[in-house]
């Protein structure tokens, strides 16, 4: 019984310590050592533009096209932010998705435009005319994100 036990533990920290030694370093070593929770930078992210930030969540979206961006969830429900890193500097492959992340970077923001769809039977008649409808609206969006300069998946 004893020897079950013992070739139980042994096999508990090998398997344990085998996972720790999973960790993938992208980009540049992690400096800082204080988190910073993502629903805090979600409910007010003007207060962190500019600020430089260490988050950690599970990647639960990687871009398919180069890996130049994955997206952690929060630690609240239904709230993500999107870490982008400069193209071919940091590469993300599609398997850390599902996999915690700590993530280092810098909190920014841009502006982009996008169009609210028209209701008016009008707007459905020719593009030239979409433009003048009086339901078209074009609206100004504020993207925060985070610049990521270094991660730990």
């Amino acid at each position: 019984m004893n020897k079950i036990i013992t070739t139980f533990i042994f096999l508990s920290v090998l398997f344990a310590s085998s996972q720790a030694d999973d960790t993938k370093k992208y980009g540049e070593e992690i400096s800082l050592t204080e988190k910073t929770k993502i629903s805090e930078i979600v409910a007010n992210p003007q207060d962190f533009i500019g600020q430089k930030v260490l988050v950690e969540g599970t990647v639960v979206n990687v871009c398919e096209k180069r890996g130049c961006w994955i997206e952690l969830s929060s630690d609240e429900e239904f709230e993500s932010i999107r870490v982008k890193v400069q193209d071919g500097v940091i590469v993300f492959p599609m398997e850390t998705k599902g996999k915690k992340a700590v993530v280092e970077g810098e909190v920014y923001s841009f502006d982009y435009e996008t169009e609210v769809e028209c209701n008016g039977s009008d707007c459905k008649k020719s593009a030239e005319k979409h433009d003048e409808c009086e339901n078209h609206k074009k609206e100004i969006k504020t993207i925060y994100q985070i610049r990521g300069i270094g991660a730990e998946i």
